[in-house]
């Protein structure tokens, strides 16, 4: 064997499992494949100068590469069983919430000590929240931020690299099980094996992840898909929910349809951004703790989930979709004023312009209502109105409204208490797995599996 440990993904997971597994047992040869590039050598060609919108790298810079796509995020680490992921229903509440913490206690030791840990505990908000049909979720939240989050890769790849074998811009096409163990088959066709193999690909090897189930007969269930718009408004509107909560995870069921609308990845003071996925360009938002680096605006996702099964069961291909017909409207993103879409018109350059909330992202001014289906839009514009009860001033006309925003759910793997597959000493953890769906859920099961294997050592 090449390596007691394969790891096939260099994101939070991948991360946390190799350096548990490093840590702990310094004899372990470790190998980490990661289709796309070291730390350092990630950049992404949008500077909004000469390159205003997506390129189609491959890989793309901001979904691949040492960190995952949590690399250029806006470093939030939720610790809660609330969201994020169903961690909890395979190794227990206590259990997962403990590693959160490890996870936390590891980040703040590598460079995120400085950061402020947030809390929904004893907030006055929740009441005023209960009061306007609104329920905000429990949690506590360390915010490092777009630029601490990229100190603490750094650090911790700096630690790493001496006891574990990177392996970069080296996709992996296939992995076997070969007596004894596993084996991958790279790209540029070379072979590596070892007794025990660690998938942790992430949202981004999704198309991936569906291959190597079929191949290997490793049973699967369908997951949802997120749809909805990036919201940007001036940061004085939500000050007095990011001042205390730094992100309020807020849902709110529809009169019309009782569909559930929450917030999701709120970024004071933040830029909205293009984000790639399988060559789908969709929309996201980062934040950083840099005051230099802040803006008068901030932004955050309204999504609405929508779980397919008979006879349809493709959630993602759902989402794939309407992301697609995006594009070909707009060329990539598109923004409207909250008081266009309103009034049944597309926004123009013009009506951008002339409008008191200054975008942050060079998208394509255009309609909505043309991209995302009508039950969607109308929860979105219900819950709109629900948030401005709180915060007067978010449904105002010159409210941003970018779309469309899309996170797709791997499938689920089917998987035991150990996080493991069917096959002996094949695990799948991350949000490649689809049972997590966080930074934080992701690098848990990453420590929870590096244990696992390090109890037959």
């Amino acid at each position: 064997m090449d390596y007691d440990v394969m790891i096939i993904g260099a994101g939070p997971g991948g991360i946390f499992s190799a350096y548990e597994l490093a840590e702990n047992n310094p004899e372990l040869r470790i190998g980490v494949f990661e289709a796309g590039h070291p730390l350092e050598k990630r950049k992404c060609p949008i500077d909004g100068k000469t390159v205003k919108s997506c390129v189609r790298c491959k890989p793309c810079a901001i979904m691949n590469g040492f960190g995952g796509a949590g690399a250029f995020s806006d470093g939030k680490y939720n610790i809660t069983n609330d969201f994020g992921g169903t961690l909890y229903e395979y190794i227990g509440r206590d259990t997962a919430m403990e590693l959160m913490r490890y996870v936390d206690d590891i980040n703040c030791r590598y460079g995120g000590a400085g950061t402020k840990m947030y809390t929904t505990a004893g907030t006055a908000f929740k009441k005023l929240c209960m009061q306007n049909r609104l329920t905000l979720l429990d949690a506590s939240v360390r915010h490092l931020g777009t630029d601490i989050n990229y100190v603490v890769l750094g650090n911790l790849y700096a630690e790493l690299r001496d006891k574990v074998d990177f392996h970069f811009d080296t996709p992996v096409y296939d992995l076997r099980s070969c007596e004894d163990g596993y084996e991958i088959i790279t790209e540029k066709g070379d072979h590596y094996t070892a007794a025990k193999c660690i998938v942790s690909v992430g949202r981004s090897g999704s198309k991936w992840m569906e291959h190597i189930c079929r191949e290997l007969d490793i049973p699967t269930r369908s997951n949802r898909v997120d749809l909805g718009v990036r919201v940007e408004i001036p940061s004085v509107i939500f000050d007095n929910i990011t001042d205390e909560l730094y992100e309020g995870k807020i849902v709110y069921r529809t009169e019309k349809f009782e569909d559930p609308v929450r917030t999701f990845c709120m970024n004071p003071h933040g830029i909205v951004v293009n984000e790639n996925t399988n060559g789908i360009v969709t929309v996201n938002g980062h934040s950083f703790e840099d005051e230099h680096r802040k803006t008068e605006n901030t932004n955050f996702a309204l999504l609405v989930s929508k779980h397919f099964s008979e006879p349809f069961k493709d959630s993602n291909g759902y989402g794939e979709s309407i992301a697609r017909l995006s594009n070909m409207l707009g060329g990539g993103v598109i923004v409207q004023r909250f008081g266009d879409l309103e009034r049944g018109r597309r926004s123009t350059p013009a009506r951008i312009e002339n409008g008191n909330v200054r975008p942050t992202l060079n998208a394509t001014p255009g309609d909505l209502s043309l991209v995302l289906p009508k039950r969607i839009l109308d929860g979105i514009i219900e819950m709109i109105y629900a948030l401005d009860r709180i915060a007067p001033g978010v449904a105002n006309e010159d409210t941003l409204l970018y779309g469309v925003e899309v996170k797709f759910y791997n499938m689920e793997v089917e998987l035991n208490s150990r996080l493991e597959t069917c096959h002996k000493d094949l695990f799948v953890i991350g949000d490649g797995s689809g049972v997590t769906h966080s930074l934080s859920h992701a690098s848990a099961s990453g420590v929870y599996v590096a244990r696992e294997i390090l109890r037959e050592y």
